[in-house]
């Protein structure tokens, strides 16, 4: 087994998206403008409903996915397909775009936290125009792995110890998992060799082969088949890998697509409402 190590650290930079809600973005920075298959990452968290009570309302995407986890809070989502849904914590949506789909993303609390991660994650060029769809899971739909004392593993999509996350049929293989080492615990995950992987800390601090991360920071991974990780005083994190696509990313805002005559038709059939 190859240990992957952590060839890079970036740290979160705070900022806002949709109508003013406040994050932190690790990739799709001038840090990390992606890691291929992933386009952006963004933690958002507050107690403060001024920072999240405006939402994110109707905004377009095509071509790519977006992976919304909800950690804590309640997050309403419609969209122009005629689907609507309310995350709680611990549910996950995989909602692929493809060919163009109108959404929003509103609180269905007025105080109280509210905490979560959004993904990006691109499409093949082949898959970019597909039908748009859907994978939500309640919170209940997502496993709950014990590998070892003292370690906790949500399965979102991939395999801890023979049990798959419900999360299926995405052209990166991806593996996301949720990861909770209580004091002085480790644990260690299978990865695909030849997938790109991150980690993210967002509770603790966390040991990844040798090296220390810390809360706010992703951790990029370098080649490997094994993942191993401790922590000496607790912590939470979530680790994520997908098949790489090499492909040629031309991306603006909500779209993205490998060309930018393929930006500019998506620009044209948003604004003559050719999106569902």
């Amino acid at each position: 087994m190859v240990d992957r190590t952590v060839k890079q650290v970036i740290v979160a930079h705070p900022t806002s998206d949709g109508a003013g809600v406040r994050l932190k973005r690790s990739i799709g920075t001038e840090m990390l403008s992606a890691l291929d298959p992933f386009l952006l990452l963004d933690n958002f968290g507050s107690e403060n409903p001024d920072d999240y009570i405006a939402g994110f309302p109707n905004h377009p995407h095509r071509g790519f996915e977006t992976v919304t986890y909800m950690i804590r809070g309640l997050m309403r989502h419609r969209d122009s397909s005629g689907a609507e849904g309310l995350l709680r914590p611990g549910g996950v949506q995989w909602m692929t775009a493809g060919r163009g789909i109108i959404h929003s993303e509103m609180p269905e609390q007025t105080e109280g936290e509210m905490s979560g991660f959004q993904l990006w994650v691109n499409l093949p060029a082949a898959e970019k125009m597909c039908v748009p769809r859907y994978q939500e899971f309640e919170p209940d739909a997502v496993p709950l792995v014990q590998p070892a004392d003292g370690v906790e593993v949500r399965v979102i999509a991939g395999e801890v110890d023979g049990v798959r996350g419900p999360v299926n049929g995405i052209a990166v293989e991806p593996t996301y998992l949720d990861v909770t080492l209580a004091p002085g615990t480790k644990f260690s995950s299978d990865l695909p060799l030849e997938h790109t992987a991150f980690a993210y800390v967002f509770q603790g601090q966390a040991t990844i082969k040798n090296d220390k991360v810390e809360p706010d920071q992703l951790a990029v991974l370098s080649d490997g088949d094994q993942v191993r990780m401790s922590s000496t005083d607790g912590c939470r994190l979530i680790l994520v890998a997908g098949k790489p696509f090499g492909e040629p990313i031309a991306r603006y805002g909500p779209f993205v697509m490998n060309t930018t005559d393929e930006i500019r038709q998506a620009i044209e059939d948003y604004q003559q409402d050719n999106f569902i």
